[in-house]
């Protein structure tokens, strides 16, 4: 496949597995937080976890295309990455939720957008760089 194409193709092949990824993380939070009554900070940290290990699989396999032998490593940085953006998508919850009174689903999706961007950047420039 030409390199060019290949690169063309990365941030499309993101954001369809980027959505696909927020999709179980919100599926998975509205599960946790609204059918089983958990806390919504607890139902964010199983849903980020859930959607973590996807995003993960996708990544490597079908945007990345990561041939790389290195899975514990490359798989560690992923983990610090979306670690990171976990902390800062629940900080943000957090804020909209608690402190400004704003709908949890909604600020959950907006947040998500966020985070899908800081996601990709981190990705493409530390995990999955050639």
């Amino acid at each position: 496949m030409n390199s060019t194409i290949s690169k063309s193709k990365i941030p499309v092949m993101y954001l369809f597995f980027g959505v696909l990824t927020t999709i179980v993380n919100i599926v998975t939070y509205i599960f946790f937080s609204e059918f089983c009554g958990i806390n919504y900070l607890i139902s964010n940290i199983i849903a980020w976890f859930i959607s973590v290990v996807f995003a993960y699989v996708t990544n490597r396999k079908w945007v990345f295309e990561s041939k790389s032998n290195k899975i514990l490593k490359e798989f560690t940085l992923f983990l610090g990455g979306r670690a990171s953006s976990g902390v800062m998508d629940t900080a943000l919850l957090f804020i909209a939720v608690d402190l400004l009174n704003f709908n949890d689903l909604i600020s959950k999706i907006a947040i998500g957008i966020i985070i899908v961007i800081v996601n990709y950047i981190f990705s493409k420039y530390i995990v999955f760089k050639k």
